[in-house]
C-alpha cells in the first residue's frame, strides 16, 4: 500500500502544476491542481473539505447551477472566505483544485455535475446541498433523468444527519427528495399568471409514486410547476421559500417577491427570465441555510452579475455580443421565449457542437421549439461540429433555406454575425457548452474579455 505525501507536500506540488497551466495560457489550471492531486493522493480532497471550518455547501441542477452557485458566493462572499470553483469546473478534480485554490478560506461553495454530486457528496461531507432541477440532457453520459434521481435519492441518505437539503419543490423528481431527507428546506414559483401550457418536451409528467400523468395548476419551465397526481394524491410539497409576484422586464431584468417563513422582500434581478427567478429563488434558500440575512440576500442577488456564457454581454468594438448556452430542449425553449418577450434581434448565431461535455446524441435540437424564433429572424448563422444537423432543423422548422448560413468554423461564424450586426447593435450567440468556451477563447485572444480562469483566481 502506498504511503501519502505529507498533506502540505501535496498541496505545494498540484499548485504548482496550476501555476504552469496558467503561465502555459491554458484553462487547464481550473482542473490539472485537482487531477495531479488525485494522483498523488485520492483521500487527499476529504482531508482538505476536513480543514473547513464552517464545510461546504454543494449545487447541483441539469440548468442553472452555474448561475445559482455564483448567486450564493455573491451573497455571502462579503461574510466569508469562500473556496469556490467559480470557473466551473465542476467534477471531482475541479472541486478539488478549488479547494487547492485559496489558504485561509472558511466555506466551500461547489457546484457539482449532476452525475459526479454522489462521489462529490461522499467526499466533501457537506453541510448543505441545493439541487434545482432534473431535465433530460446528455443522455449518452448519463443515461435517463430518472437514474439520475436515483443515484440523488442514494446520496440524500448518506448525507451527515445534520446536513439540509434544498430542493426545488416544482421538480417532482427533485421535489420528492424533501419526503426522504432528513432536513429538507423546499423553494419554488407561484404565479399563475405565468404559466404555460407543459411543453410537448416535458421530461416529469409521470408521478414519482405510481406512474400516472400528473395534472399541472401551472407549468413555468418544462415541467417545473405545481403538480398533483389524480390517483395516488402525491402533490407538489409545500414551499419554504417562494417567488412571487414575478414581473420580467424582457431582456434586461426580472423582479419578484422573495417569500422566507421570517421575511418578504421585493428583489430586482438583473437578469431576464423565470429560469433565473428559480436561481435566485434557490440561491436564496441555500445562502439562508448559511447564515445570510435578508439584506446580504437582496444586496447579493441585485447585485450579481452573470457567470459566463449565461446572458453574458460582451462588448466587441462597437457591437455587443450577448451569449446564452443552449444545451437541452428545456433550456432552448427558454432562451428561446426570452428573446421573444424582449423582441428578437434580425439575425443570430447558433452553434452545436458534439463533443462529451456537449453530449454527443444532438437530437433533442428536435425537442426545442425554435419555430417562433425563427419566424422573427430574418436570417441565422448556424455553425460548430454539427452545424449541417442545426441548418436542416431550422429548414424543417419552416425556415427559408437561404436564410441559413452555415459556417462550421466558430471563429468565421461570429465575424459573419458581426458583419451582420449594424454598429451600436447586440449580436445574440446561442452555442453549446464546448462552443461556448471556444467563443470565450476567440473574444478573449482578441482582447474584448479576459480568461474566465484568471476571474475565477
Amino acid at each position: 500500500m502506498r504511503v501519502p505525501l505529507p498533506l502540505p507536500l501535496e498541496i505545494a506540488l498540484a499548485r504548482g502544476a496550476g501555476r504552469l497551466s496558467r503561465l502555459a495560457r491554458r484553462g487547464g489550471g481550473t482542473t490539472i491542481p485537482g487531477k495531479i492531486l488525485w494522483l498523488l493522493d485520492p483521500r487527499a480532497i476529504e482531508r482538505l473539505a476536513a480543514r473547513l471550518p464552517l464545510g461546504s455547501a454543494l449545487v447541483s441542477a441539469t440548468n442553472g447551477k452555474t448561475t445559482t452557485t455564483a448567486m450564493v458566493a455573491e451573497i455571502v462572499q462579503r461574510r466569508v472566505e469562500l473556496a469556490h470553483n467559480s470557473a466551473g469546473a465542476n467534477l471531482v478534480s475541479g472541486v478539488a483544485s478549488a479547494l487547492l485554490a485559496r489558504d485561509g478560506a472558511q466555506l466551500g461553495l461547489f457546484e457539482v455535475d449532476e452525475g459526479a454530486l454522489p462521489e462529490v457528496a461522499r467526499r466533501v461531507r457537506p453541510r448543505a446541498v441545493c439541487l434545482g432541477n432534473l431535465f433530460r440532457d446528455q443522455l449518452d453520459r448519463w443515461g435517463e433523468l430518472e437514474l439520475v434521481a436515483d443515484r440523488w435519492r442514494a446520496m440524500v441518505a448518506e448525507l451527515p444527519r445534520d446536513a439540509v437539503t434544498v430542493v426545488n419543490g416544482d421538480d417532482p423528481q427533485v421535489g420528492y427528495l424533501a419526503e426522504t431527507a432528513r432536513r429538507a428546506v423546499v423553494f419554488g414559483l407561484d404565479d399563475p399568471r405565468h404559466a404555460t401550457p407543459l411543453p410537448h418536451a416535458a421530461d416529469s409528467r409521470w408521478c414519482v409514486r405510481c406512474g400516472t400523468p400528473y395534472r399541472y395548476e401551472a407549468a413555468y419551465v418544462g415541467h417545473l410547476g405545481d403538480y398533483a397526481c389524480p390517483a395516488c394524491g402525491h402533490v407538489r410539497p409545500a414551499l419554504d421559500l417562494v417567488a412571487r409576484a414575478i414581473e420580467l422586464d424582457g431582456l434586461e431584468a426580472s423582479s419578484f417577491d422573495l417569500v422566507t417563513p421570517d421575511w418578504t422582500r421585493r428583489i430586482r434581478l438583473p437578469l431576464p427570465g423565470l429560469y433565473n427567478v428559480y436561481n435566485a429563488t434557490g440561491a436564496a434558500a441555500l445562502a439562508r441555510e448559511l447564515g445570510a440575512s435578508a439584506d446580504e440576500i437582496v444586496r447579493g442577488l441585485e447585485g450579481f452579475a452573470p457567470a459566463f456564457g449565461r446572458f453574458e454581454r460582451i462588448a466587441v468594438g462597437d457591437r455587443e455580443v450577448v451569449v446564452l448556452l443552449v444545451k437541452n430542449p428545456a433550456g432552448g425553449n427558454e432562451v428561446v421565449r426570452t428573446l421573444l418577450a424582449g423582441g428578437p434581434p434580425p439575425r443570430a448565431v447558433v452553434a452545436l457542437n458534439d463533443a462529451i461535455a456537449d453530449g454527443q446524441d444532438v437530437s433533442w435540437i428536435w425537442d426545442v421549439d425554435w419555430e417562433p424564433l425563427l419566424a422573427r429572424l430574418e436570417g441565422v448563422v448556424v455553425t460548430g461540429s454539427r452545424a449541417a444537423e442545426l441548418a436542416v432543423r431550422f429548414v424543417y422548422g419552416g425556415f427559408d433555406a437561404s436564410a441559413v448560413e452555415l459556417v462550421p468554423d466558430l471563429e468565421g461564424a461570429l465575424d459573419r454575425g458581426l458583419e451582420l450586426t449594424p454598429a451600436g447593435g447586440r449580436l445574440f450567440v446561442l452555442p453549446t457548452y464546448t462552443a461556448m468556451l471556444a467563443l470565450r477563447e476567440v473574444v478573449t485572444a482578441r482582447g474584448f474579455t479576459r480568461p474566465y480562469w484568471e476571474d475565477a483566481a
